[in-house]
């Protein structure tokens, strides 16, 4: 993905010619933005910006552009530089060991996981790393190469099972108050739910998911179907986790901690 902006390089590799590429500068096709890097008219903003500034979009804001889930918070715009351009902007992003060269107007994945282990918190690294694996933007061994040891036991706990951000922040808080969770458990009569603690199952809403009419009926049924067989349902929302996890928390203890979700024996509903 080349979000709109191209090295010459880049541009020669495509078919241009450099004669090209001064025309199309000239006539408003490309903008040049510093010397040997030129965007589209439909360029992200945000690669523009950083490119122009003396660097490439890296690090949380890469994330974002590649389509990981990135928790509110981290709206400022993050760009990395090259060694050799570290002193054209008045804060680059880095990550462990010597920095990556900058070839590309985006930083790739593994590359923007690296540098982003230095402004996000734990939880917010290790969810957005879900979302990466999750959906194929990265695999484990392209991202180990680039973390040195804190990194690597974050990236222990990241799990590509995880189907959205919320769910992975509510596992990580749970597992780290010692909750045995299960992480997308298939429920006979319901089907797959987000988390399992003991008779406990959670249910990580978002609005883009679970508001449609036909999934708002399905999501019901499944409620009932689990409540007959036996279960406790519980339903988080996107702000539940992000803006009220600490009343969140209290529900989550308040049916836990009496140990009536826990599975003795002959209750066990399947």
């Amino acid at each position: 993905m080349d979000h709109g902006v191209f090295t010459t390089a880049r541009l020669l590799q495509l078919g241009a010619t450099a004669s090209q590429i001064r025309r199309a500068v000239r006539v408003g096709d490309l903008a040049r933005l510093r010397p040997g890097w030129y965007a589209r008219a439909d360029a992200d903003p945000a690669v523009v910006a950083a490119v122009r500034t003396g660097g490439v979009l890296g690090c949380v804001s890469a994330l974002r552009a590649h389509g990981a889930w990135v928790a509110p918070g981290h709206d400022s715009l993050h760009i990395r530089t090259s060694k050799s351009l570290r002193g054209s902007v008045s804060r680059s992003c880095r990550g462990d060991g010597p920095p990556a060269p900058t070839e590309y107007a985006v930083d790739p994945v593994d590359v923007a996981l690296g540098c982003a282990l230095r402004c996000m918190t734990d939880e917010h690294w290790i969810a957005a790393c879900d979302s990466v694996l999750e959906s194929g933007l990265a695999h484990r061994a392209d991202i180990v190469s680039v973390l040195g040891p804190r990194g690597r036991k974050l990236l222990d706990k990241c799990d590509e099972r995880s189907q959205s951000g919320t769910e992975s922040l509510v596992r990580v808080r749970l597992r780290a108050l010692n909750f045995a969770v299960i992480v997308q458990p298939r429920i006979a009569g319901v089907g797959r739910v987000d988390l399992r603690v003991g008779r406990l199952l959670i249910e990580c809403d978002s609005k883009s998911h679970h508001t449609s009419l036909e999934n708002y009926q399905k999501d019901r049924h499944r409620d009932r179907n689990a409540l007959v067989r036996g279960w406790l349902k519980m339903r988080l929302t996107d702000d539940d986790t992000l803006f009220g996890w600490e009343e969140s928390l209290e529900a989550i203890r308040g049916v836990t901690l009496p140990e009536r979700h826990r599975i003795r024996g002959r209750d066990r509903p399947w």
